[in-house]
């Protein structure tokens, strides 16, 4: 199983999808890919709009990707993609829309069996276990919290420290303490923007200059940098 889970598309004051690009084309190797794309987080723009935008960034890098809104027979799409991108956005449509179109197991199956696959954001949130732990409003009724599993952890990406100056409410490890308290056995995963989780070779490596802070109930919150083994996460 070879996964590419990035933390957020774009950091501020960059193009789209500019600082992970070569993590991406490096991911994917050196032969032309043609990857299926899952645009279904994407909600105050179109399939087509997004398609495009992606479509840019992966043809600079040597790849390209056609859009699963495509395809008539979304099951058959996965199930002969080169590669599997899903793009972030509000997770809580995407997961709905994967489970409206049957494509939970589909993903996972063909994942497990080799397929590579890239997610940024929500595309990193439908990599766990559950989307628990996604920063999204739920706009919509998603049919079931439960995902891919391809991960046995939870990421909460785009991980804040603090609040905004001025803004009262709950921090972001506030909102992750209380996840851990009514799901004990589980470890989150603090991803900081500009950071990534590479899984190849049976192995987990943090990509990425900030620290990734790791939740588990009845311990104290850790920082790991890049130079730490993450393996732990996925036993």
């Amino acid at each position: 199983m070879r996964l590419l889970l990035i933390s957020n598309s774009t950091n501020a004051g960059e193009e789209y999808l500019d600082y992970p690009k070569n993590n991406i084309k490096e991911f994917l190797g050196e032969k032309p890919v043609k990857a299926l794309f899952i645009p279904y987080a994407g909600v105050t723009f179109s399939f087509d709009d997004y398609e495009a935008k992606v479509k840019a960034r992966f043809n600079e890098i040597g790849h390209d990707i056609v859009s699963i809104h495509k395809f008539e027979n979304p099951v058959e799409a996965v199930k002969n993609a080169e590669a599997i991108v899903i793009g972030g956005g509000n997770t809580w449509q995407l997961t709905r829309m994967l489970h409206d179109n049957n494509l939970i197991s589909a993903i996972k199956d063909v994942v497990k069996a080799g397929t590579p696959y890239i997610g940024w954001s929500a595309g990193s949130n439908v990599a766990c276990p559950t989307i628990k732990t996604t920063n999204d409003m739920p706009i919509i009724d998603p049919k079931g919290f439960d995902v891919t599993g391809l991960i046995p952890f939870q990421i909460n990406p785009h991980y804040l420290d603090a609040n905004p100056e001025g803004h009262g409410g709950e921090t972001r490890e506030d909102r992750i303490m209380e996840f851990l308290e009514v799901n004990k056995d589980m470890y989150v995963a603090g991803l900081r923007e500009g950071t990534m989780f590479l899984y190849e070779n049976e192995n987990l490596f943090l990509i990425g200059q900030r620290n990734c802070r790791i939740f588990k109930y009845g311990e104290d919150p850790k920082e790991l940098s890049n130079s730490d083994d993450f393996n732990f996460l996925m036993k």
